[in-house]
């Protein structure tokens, strides 16, 4: 094969693995998922990157003796107990999934330039940075609900409007994910407990006030 030809294989390859992974982290992303668009392409090309590595390692060099692949296996061994110490967990919510994609790109990147990669190594990094820069605009603009909280209404009274209360949380951009209810008859209230998706510019107080104008309204608790 030709160097032309070969890094064109390169080219079609890593395209196809950006677009694999952009379809899968628009679906996760479409569920509201914690893994989204861009830690999805990250993971996508990096692996892909390695494959072609790996390939080149194996069909492309003469080196005698030896397993240069058994390098490859040990880095991506040791990068995946590093990328899995940037995941953390705070309350509902789980942070660090691109940073721990990140991670992974950059160890790909390193293996590759390494082996004279290049061109393919170019163009994953031209892909990860735009993939960060531009598609998080992207997911802001039509995935706003990112974070997963706990919403507690209090209400005096059994006169509760419950499809209008989710009527009001809905219009301000929360996804409701799931609904608990209790009652106390010692203080004649009713506790709503929701679990939703909320975006971090959230408007709590004007939807406090419409929430005020559905009963008794006793308190309002926002959580993660």
């Amino acid at each position: 094969m030709s160097t032309g030809a070969f890094y064109q294989d390169c080219i079609i390859r890593i395209a196809i693995s950006l677009i694999c992974g952009f379809l899968l982290g628009l679906e996760r992303k479409s569920r509201q998922h914690s893994v989204g668009m861009r830690t999805l392409i990250l993971i996508s090309v990096s692996c892909t990157l390695l494959s072609l590595v790996s390939v080149y390692f194996t069909e492309g060099t003469g080196l005698p003796g030896g397993d240069p692949t058994r390098i490859i296996a040990g880095v991506v061994t040791g990068i995946g107990f590093l990328g899995g110490g940037a995941i953390l967990r705070q309350g509902l919510n789980v942070r660090g999934l691109t940073s721990a994609a990140i991670i992974w790109t950059a160890a790909a990147l390193g293996l590759a330039i390494g082996a004279g990669f290049l061109i393919p190594s170019v163009i994953v990094l031209v892909v990860s940075l735009l993939s960060l820069i531009l598609l998080e605009k992207v997911e802001w603009r039509f995935f706003p609900a990112e974070k997963t909280k706990i919403l507690t209404l209090v209400y005096r009274g059994q006169h509760v409007d419950f499809t209008n209360i989710k009527k009001i949380i809905e219009e301000h951009g929360i996804v409701i994910r799931d609904m608990n209810m209790s009652r106390s008859v010692e203080n004649d209230s009713i506790v709503l407990q929701y679990s939703v998706k909320a975006s971090s510019e959230l408007d709590l107080l004007t939807m406090s006030r419409n929430l005020e104008k559905e009963g008794q309204f006793i308190s309002f608790t926002v959580t993660d």
